[in-house]
């Protein structure tokens, strides 16, 4: 079905897993605390069976001194170690809003230089213009939009999916 944001939609159905990782030239703006925290594009998706997109955004698209590293890691079957940060601008701090794979693992190398943020926890996310719309849950971070179709894997009932 077409949108007036996107002419073609993607189930997430059709993704694979494991994810697949691929280049989007989609500009992607973050605010947080009436501030651009990010922008660019030159963003990477990650496709993955069941889940909305994670945009990964390349390091230099974040403004200076907004991501701030904070103890702890978790790993991803896929993807390796992920490290964290607390998002700060505009007198706003939203922690553990971001995270990033500094060292991934074999097959997941372009997301080294990158880091995904939790679209909930910023003020605005958007995507070609378009609001983000977060995915249920506090698990994943996927960034639903017009271009994608569900069920999304993130509410209660969905784990066992």
């Amino acid at each position: 079905m077409a949108n007036r944001f996107h002419p073609h939609t993607e189930s997430v159905w059709s993704y694979p897993r494991p994810p697949r990782v691929e280049p989007s030239d989609e500009s992607v703006e973050v605010w947080l605390g009436g501030t651009l925290v990010a922008q660019t594009t030159s963003a990477l998706r990650v496709l993955e069976t069941s889940h909305p997109p994670v945009y990964y955004l390349p390091l230099n698209a974040f403004a200076p001194g907004v991501l701030h590293p904070v103890p702890g890691v978790t790993h991803c079957e896929f993807k390796g170690a992920a490290s964290y940060y607390d998002v700060a601008a505009g007198g706003h701090r939203a922690a553990r809003a971001a995270w990033a794979y500094p060292h991934p693992a074999p097959g997941y190398e372009e997301l080294a230089d990158t880091a995904a943020l939790y679209p909930g926890l910023m003020d605005s996310v958007r995507v070609d213009g378009e609001e983000v719309q977060p995915q249920d849950g506090d698990f994943y971070g996927g960034w639903i939009t017009s271009r994608v179709t569900g069920p999304f894997k993130g509410p209660p009932g969905t784990w066992g999916w």
